[in-house]
């Protein structure tokens, strides 16, 4: 009986040093196989330029001048996983859209249509990003994590204009390749500054989003982030010129598994 109570005792131990290990392996910032990021904030826009056609046919204006910089709100949802310590896949799904009212205070041909001032004008904009990454850490250090890595962008974008009953609309759906680097810098047991960042520049167009965030390690499991994001881009082609500034306060919450 005695020995079967050591054996017990042994075993119990044993349970509870692995127990504790794999707590303390996981608080010091393991990160799990899988994970998902509900991000959610007020956005505002600093610029929309639109001119569609990019030519004599249409009229250069200011979406922002037309009905306000916002706020509006945004969303976006991040899937990860962590294939091994190296590799990792990342889904985003970022849906953004607004519609309003405004007047023009001069002349506005859009999109084959041509649009009186001083009359209400709805407008609605829409610029949905559908995005899957593939992430190469760099370092992961005890303080430092770092990664590069490749990005394909779907955009799913409309700009729409409704005067009584004159409206038009330009929409488009297409491929954007966009370079990665992230970085998370651990600087107390529980708390990260973290930069994330989706960019290319060149040719007719260019496209950023990049974060700026905090984040606060509640458990293994759950985190909460607060930031700063900023979108920034756009295209100057034959068809379609556009370039808009989004910036939005963002707060997030993140589930690993």
């Amino acid at each position: 009986m005695k020995h079967r109570c050591d054996r017990l005792k042994t075993l119990a131990l044993g349970v509870v040093v692995a127990a504790s290990g794999a707590v303390g392996e996981a608080a010091t910032g393991q990160e799990p196989r899988l994970s998902v990021e509900l991000e959610a904030g007020p956005v505002w826009q600093a610029r929309n330029d639109v001119q569609i056609p990019n030519d004599e046919l249409g009229t250069r204006f200011s979406l922002e001048d037309l009905v306000g910089e916002g706020p509006w709100p945004a969303g976006r949802l991040y899937l990860t996983w962590n294939i091994n310590p190296r590799h990792s896949l990342r889904a985003l799904l970022a849906p953004l859209s607004y519609t309003e009212t405004g007047t023009f205070e001069g002349p506005v041909d859009f999109a084959g249509a041509s649009y009186e001032p001083g009359v209400p004008t709805e407008a609605t904009y829409r610029f949905n990003s559908w995005r899957l990454s593939y992430r190469y850490r760099l370092k992961d250090g005890d303080r430092w994590k770092l990664w590069i890595g490749a990005t394909a962008k779907i955009r799913d974008a409309k700009i729409e204009l409704r005067q009584g009953e004159t409206t038009s609309q330009d929409s488009d759906l297409g491929f954007v390749p966009l370079l990665y680097f992230g970085a998370d810098y651990r600087f107390a047991d529980r708390w990260h500054f973290i930069a994330d960042v989706d960019a290319l520049a060149g040719g007719p167009g260019r496209a950023i989003d990049l974060a700026l965030k905090l984040r606060y390690d509640i458990d293994p499991r759950w985190a909460v982030t607060v930031g700063y994001r900023t979108v920034e881009g756009g295209a100057d082609v034959e068809s379609v010129y556009n370039f808009a500034w989004f910036n939005s306060a963002a707060v997030s919450v993140v589930f690993g598994f």
